[in-house]
Formats: C-alpha cells, structure tokens, sequence
C-alpha cells in the first residue's frame, strides 16, 4: 500500500512515501494566522495539536490523478479561504484493497477503475456501510510498448489473450509466438496487480475471464512502476490507464488495438466514438453515505470534486463525461443515492451514453 498525505504547507505532516513521477503534484501554500491573539494562546505548541478535519482516500492508482489533482486545488481553496484544518489523506492499494478497507468503514471515499462487486458489496452490508457511487470518468486501457520497439504497431484483441491467458505461462515467451511476423525476441510482460481494478478489467476484456491471467509477469498496483518498467525494457509488453502514457508518451509507444474492426489509438476521440473497444471503461469514487451525512468536509470536497472534474480530467489525461453526467452524479449526491447500477459486475463495452442512461434511470 502506499500512503500519501495532502495538507497545507507548515502543518509538517506532509508525507510522500514513493515518488510519482509528474502525476503527483506537490501542494505548497500557506497557513493563515487568524489573529494575534489565537497566535499568542498557541505559542510552543505543534501544528499537530490542532484538530484536523481528515477526508480518507483509498483505492485504485488509475483514478489517483483526479483525486489528487482535485485535492490540490480543493487543498489550495481552504488554505486562502483561511481554513487550515482540512487534511487529505490518500492510500493507494487498488480498486479491491480500496474497497477491502472502504467497506470496513475506514475510509470516506473509495477510488476504484471498475463497479463494485457483489463480495465487496456483501462486506458492506456485513459492516452497515453505504455508499454512493459517483461516475467520474472515462479511462482507454492502454496497451504500451519501449520506444525502441520497431515491430510492433497494433496488436489484436485475440493476440492480447494468447499472451496474457493462463495458458501461456511459461510457454508464450517469445514476441514471435504471439505474431509470427515479429523477431525472435524475449517477450517482458508488465501488467496490473491482482488487487488492481485495471488487472479485473483487463483479464475479463481480453481472456474472456476476470483475474484469470499468467502469473509470470511484472505486476504492480501502481501504474507508475508499469511505466518505468517498460520505458527500461526494449522487450516490453504492459498495460495502463491512457493518463499513465500521456504523462510520459515521450518514454513510451501506445499500440493501436484491434477488436475485429481495424486497429484503434486510444484517445478522447476514438473512446466518445466508441470506436476504442473494448479496452474503454467508466471510473468512479465511491462516498461513504455515513461519512456525506456526517462529516461537512467530505460533503464539500465530493461537491468540489464534482464542480472541477470536467476541467481537471481532462488536464491529467482522462475522458471528462458529458455534462449531463455530472449533473446525474450531483443529484444522486445531494439526493443520498445509495447503491449501484451494475449489479455487482463489470459491463464490457460501455460507452458514455449507455452510462448516461444507466445513471438517469436509477
């Protein structure tokens, strides 16, 4: 799990544990003194003595560079609105180790690149947790390649399985076994964690099977690992999500993807065009009802949340959803929408509008 912390310069608990290479930006502002003699009564005592307001995040990696960025600036509004109190605090251990502690009650908001599904959902109701699920985004599962690498441009749905299946571990070794047009060379597979909502997605898009995957690869919850893996690894094959290759599309080469209908980059275009299947999907945060209801700084950071994302989602790589998207998601908010609309399941090949319909009818 990786921790990271949000809070206003000179509280002297902001903490970085692993470095995220440009995704994470760094929130420096200042603390307001609210007057000399609030000054004078907290002469010699720490910053730490004072109560803090914290909004507990866990979750996937993928969704991190909203949340992150949207913390920031909600961060860097409480500070010059003269509120120093407010911290945020991040976890990264993937959509199901999210969940796994969300549902325990331990967190406010739970980051996640797929639905809830039905175990998770039975933990909450062993444990009376309530959520509220928040579509926020449209990621293109991207499919990524060394710079160096001069063979391969596109890759088939079909030719994803043959390397990733169960099946080939140990035996699908080679790039010529998974296109016999591309040289004798080492194949080096970098890929999602099994507690990463990429890894569930991915497994189900390509095999056929969620979590059913080889096991001789280099996995990681943390997209940045994948990156750095393959941006040193002239034999790379890896897969993230798209805000992960634009922040380093300079170290890195997306291979186009072929379902059947001709080979597809993904991008903002081709996923609105729902032509990049079926390696596009929804992501979501989902809001602890107890923690909306009663905590105040959890309600105004998901309203924040809500008012910024158009912009802030498309600044870090990702595929904003339509206006009427956030506005379904700000009434199902505001409103105490709890529940899901997938049914405990992940949907392949949804596109925006099937999530538009999905979220007015519930």
């Amino acid at each position: 799990m990786i921790k990271l912390c949000l809070k206003p310069e000179g509280t002297g608990e902001q903490v970085m544990n692993q470095k995220t290479d440009g995704l994470v930006s760094r929130l420096g502002v200042l603390a307001f003194i609210v007057g000399m003699a609030a000054m004078l009564s907290s002469c010699g005592k720490p910053a730490e003595s004072r109560q803090a307001q914290v909004v507990k995040i866990d979750g996937s990696s993928t969704v991190y560079p909203i949340t992150n960025a949207i913390a920031a600036e909600y961060q860097a509004a409480q500070t010059k609105a003269n509120n120093d109190k407010i911290k945020v605090e991040f976890a990264l251990s993937g959509t199901g180790g999210g969940f796994k502690t969300f549902c325990e009650g331990l967190t406010d908001i739970s980051n996640a690149s797929r639905p809830i599904l039905k175990q998770e959902m039975a933990l909450c109701n062993r444990n009376n947790v309530r959520y509220i699920e928040l579509p926020i985004a449209f990621d293109a599962l991207t499919v990524v390649v060394h710079p160096e690498n001069n063979w391969a441009k596109d890759i088939t749905v079909e030719e994803l399985r043959k390397a990733w299946e169960p099946a080939a571990e140990g035996k699908i070794t080679k790039w010529n076994q998974v296109r016999s047009s591309w040289p004798d060379r080492p194949l080096k597979l970098y890929g999602a964690g099994k507690d990463s909502g990429t890894f569930d997605y991915f497994t189900e898009a390509t095999v056929g099977t969620s979590k059913a995957s080889r096991n001789d690869y280099t996995a990681s919850e943390d997209d940045n690992v994948l990156v750095q893996g393959v941006r040193q690894d002239v034999n790379a094959l890896g897969y993230f999500g798209l805000a992960y290759y634009e922040a380093n599309s300079n170290q890195l080469k997306a291979l186009a993807v072929d379902s059947g209908k001709g080979a597809v980059l993904p991008s903002r275009q081709t996923v609105e065009k729902t032509r990049y299947q079926p390696l596009s999907r929804p992501m979501f945060i989902y809001v602890n009802y107890q923690s909306a209801q009663n905590k105040p700084e959890v309600r105004d950071f998901v309203e924040f949340f809500l008012e910024k994302a158009p912009t802030l989602v498309d600044d870090v790589g990702y595929i904003p959803l339509p206006d009427e998207g956030y506005h379904l998601a700000k009434v199902h908010f505001n409103r105490g929408k709890v529940g899901t609309v997938f049914g405990g399941q992940t949907q392949l090949n949804l596109t925006l509008g099937e999530l538009l319909r999905k979220q007015a009818t519930f």
